[in-house]
C-alpha cells in the first residue's frame, strides 16, 4: 500500500487527493528551501513581484550592477519554469509514467548541489551569495511550474499571495451575512478550496520554521532530507519507466 499510494503521489494519473497531498509535501519543502535560503544568503528566492520591483528601483538609481542582478533572477526563475514544461512534454511524447517526476528528480539533485556549494562556498561570500541565488529561483520556477501543471494550476506551492487573498475571499464569503431575497442565490463559501489553501499555507510555514532552525543549527546540510524526499517521491515513475526500457531493449525471441 505505501508503495502504491507513493507512485499514485507523482504518477501521471492525477486525482485531487494526490495533487493536494503532493501539494502539501512541496508547499513544505519551498517553505524550507525559502527561510533556510535566506539565512543562507539573505534573500527570499520565489518572490518574483520584489524581485522584479527591486530591478526597477536599483535601475532608477543606476546601480546597474544590482539591478543586472535582479533582471539575471528572474530570468532563472524563468528558465526553472521552462524546463518543467520541455522535461513534461519530452516525457507526454513518449508516454514515460516520469512525466512529473522527472521535475522532481531534477529538484532533488539542485537542492543537493545547493547543499554542497554552500558548503565549500561558505567561506567566500562572494560566490556564495549570487550563484546559490540564482540556483535557489531556478529550484522555485521549476517547482511552481511542475505544480501548476499537474494540478491544472489549481495549487501553488512557491508563494503565498495568491493563496492568502483567495483565502480572504473565501473567508468574506463564509461571513457574508445572508437575508432571504428573492431572485437571489444565498452567498456561500467553497470550504473545499478553503481547506486546500489553509493547508498549503499551514504546509509553507510549517517548513519555513523546519529550514530556518535547521540552517541555524545544522547549516546546508538540512538540504539533505528534503533532497532524500523529494527522490522517494519521485522514484518510482522513474523506476517503472526504467524498467519498461529494460524490457523494450532486451533480446527479441525468435518465432
Amino acid at each position: 500500500m505505501p508503495i502504491q499510494y507513493l507512485r499514485q503521489l507523482s504518477g501521471p494519473e492525477r486525482n485531487q487527493q494526490a495533487n493536494r497531498q503532493l501539494g502539501f509535501s512541496l508547499a513544505f519543502i519551498a517553505g524550507a528551501v525559502n527561510a533556510g535560503g535566506f539565512l543562507a544568503v539573505g534573500q527570499y528566492t520565489s518572490h518574483m513581484t520584489g524581485m522584479v520591483s527591486m530591478m526597477v528601483d536599483h535601475a532608477v538609481m543606476a546601480s546597474w550592477l544590482l539591478a543586472a542582478g535582479a533582471l539575471v533572477a528572474v530570468i532563472t526563475f524563468v528558465a526553472g519554469a521552462m524546463t518543467c514544461a520541455l522535461l513534461v512534454n519530452w516525457a507526454r511524447r513518449r508516454a514515460l509514467r516520469s512525466v512529473y517526476a522527472l521535475s522532481l528528480l531534477l529538484e532533488a539533485v539542485l537542492l543537493l548541489v545547493f547543499g554542497l556549494m554552500g558548503a565549500a562556498l561558505a567561506q567566500r561570500t562572494e560566490l556564495l551569495m549570487p550563484a546559490t541565488v540564482l540556483l535557489l529561483c531556478y529550484i522555485m520556477g521549476l517547482q511552481n511550474a511542475m505544480v501548476t501543471k499537474l494540478s491544472q494550476a489549481e495549487i501553488r506551492t512557491t508563494h503565498l499571495t495568491g493563496l492568502l487573498t483567495d483565502i480572504g475571499i473565501e473567508l468574506g464569503r463564509a461571513l457574508y451575512p445572508n437575508r432571504p431575497r428573492q431572485g437571489h442565490e444565498p452567498v456561500r463559501a467553497n470550504r473545499i478550496r478553503l481547506a486546500l489553501h489553509a493547508g498549503l499555507v499551514t504546509s509553507f510555514v510549517f517548513g519555513a520554521i523546519v529550514g530556518a532552525l535547521g540552517f541555524k543549527h545544522m547549516g546546508f546540510v538540512t538540504t539533505l532530507p528534503l533532497a532524500a524526499w523529494l527522490t522517494l517521491l519521485a522514484s518510482l515513475p522513474v523506476w517503472d519507466d526504467l524498467q519498461q526500457l529494460r524490457r523494450n531493449s532486451g533480446p527479441q525471441q525468435k518465432e
